[in-house]
């Protein structure tokens, strides 16, 4: 069964409709077709002048995780920083003790509680990271969750990624060398050999992963058909940019701290740079510079960051208001960086992020008292989500 719908009505503020002058939409098959070569008797949708957008795109999150991270909030508000509450034996390693004690049965059920309220929020594309495993099995234990996620969840694109350079483990403390070794030699071709995921990221930041370092697991990635991400500048200048671009990143991921060459850097370079305001907002850092970033011509991109320790939201709403409150973004750009942006920082722009003939058929539909785009960041505390589509069929 095709399918097929015709969207009509759109608001004519739509940026759909402002771009091509049409006023309808056509859905077959899961895809945007052009509207001349729809059946006949294809569905008439009629949203009555609401605002129709992209469905937004995620492409930086920790959504398979065993546990929230409350405890840890009383100590941040007592003014403990990020660095303090890790050494405390809090942070990524209280994720990964919880998340080791937990089946993979049990797991995967959060996690498909976790999908199920994210795809009603309006993201209909979503990168998943590993990294609180800190073992080999737990690693792969949670890169096959994600896979059993992309299963249930067939008619989203989930792009998975081995992120076991998130922290070093308790055990190679002492011997941190023979932990990136087990990463290079054992995890990364486990999970490529068992397409268990598509990008390698480090987290290279003080304290965490050198730049040698993670230039040495990016490599062998590449060596397994791994496409590098990078958790670079949150804390400090790690040289997260540098090596992501030497290394050929889709993005670099945080940025909260950035020099002038960096950003120079950035702008002759293929790799995207991603802002994820969700942790600054949390944590109390500084935010990237997305909007200077985007006056200078560089494709921006926002993510949720959506973990249990620094970002515990997962509805982009969220992200796009902070992006235009905190980043000063316009609505507009912010838009663009949760959706088409966004989708190049998960390798994706052919597949999802835009509203063209070809693409995945995912769909916002806003509430339709809406009559001005710039109320969703303005009004932050509310959901201005009528429906959303998915590969063409309507999942809220």
């Amino acid at each position: 069964m095709s399918g097929a719908k015709l969207i009509t009505n759109l608001h004519t503020e739509s940026p759909y409709v402002r771009a091509t002058g049409l006023n309808s939409i056509a859905v077959e098959n899961g895809r945007f077709v052009e509207i001349d070569g729809l059946p006949l008797d294809a569905k008439i949708v009629d949203v009555d002048h609401a605002f129709v957008l992209p469905g937004f795109v995620d492409n930086h999150t920790h959504l398979v995780h065993a546990a929230s991270r409350e405890e840890e909030f009383l100590m941040k508000i007592k003014g403990r920083s990020y660095e303090e509450i890790a050494a405390a034996g809090g942070g990524i390693h209280n994720s990964a003790r919880k998340l080791q004690a937990m089946s993979e049965d049990a797991l995967f059920q959060r996690a498909c509680s976790r999908m199920d309220a994210v795809r009603k929020a309006g993201t209909t594309a979503i990168e998943i990271k590993s990294g609180y495993g800190l073992t080999v099995n737990d690693e792969l234990k949670m890169l096959r969750v994600v896979r059993r996620l992309q299963e249930t969840y067939s008619d989203m694109l989930i792009r998975p990624t081995l992120l076991a350079a998130h922290a070093l483990p308790t055990a190679y403390q002492s011997n941190r060398s023979r932990w990136i070794d087990i990463v290079c030699e054992e995890l990364i071709p486990a999970a490529a050999e068992g397409k268990l995921a598509y990008f390698i990221d480090v987290f290279c930041e003080k304290g965490f992963f050198t730049v040698d370092e993670t230039a040495k697991i990016l490599a062998k990635g590449a060596e397994f058909g791994l496409k590098a991400k990078i958790h670079g500048n949150q804390l400090a200048v790690s040289g997260g940019v540098q090596v992501a671009i030497e290394h050929e990143a889709v993005s670099v991921d945080h940025l909260e701290q950035i020099t002038e060459t960096e950003i120079k850097l950035l702008a002759s370079s293929k790799t995207v740079p991603v802002g994820l305001p969700g942790c600054s907002f949390y944590l109390g850092i500084p935010y990237a510079l997305g909007r200077e970033l985007m006056e200078r011509g560089l494709p921006f991109a926002l993510a949720s960051d959506f973990n249990p320790g620094s970002s515990p939201v997962y509805d982009m709403q969220k992200i796009w208001s902070l992006a235009c409150i905190k980043m000063k973004l316009s609505p507009q750009q912010a838009l663009d960086a949760i959706t088409c942006n966004s989708a190049m920082a998960m390798d994706a722009a052919e597949e999802v992020g835009s509203i063209e003939v070809g693409q995945r058929a995912n769909l916002v539909v806003l509430q339709r008292e809406i009559q001005n785009l710039s109320y969703v960041p303005y009004a932050f505390g509310e959901n201005n989500i009528e429906k959303v589509m998915i590969s063409g069929e309507w999942v809220a």
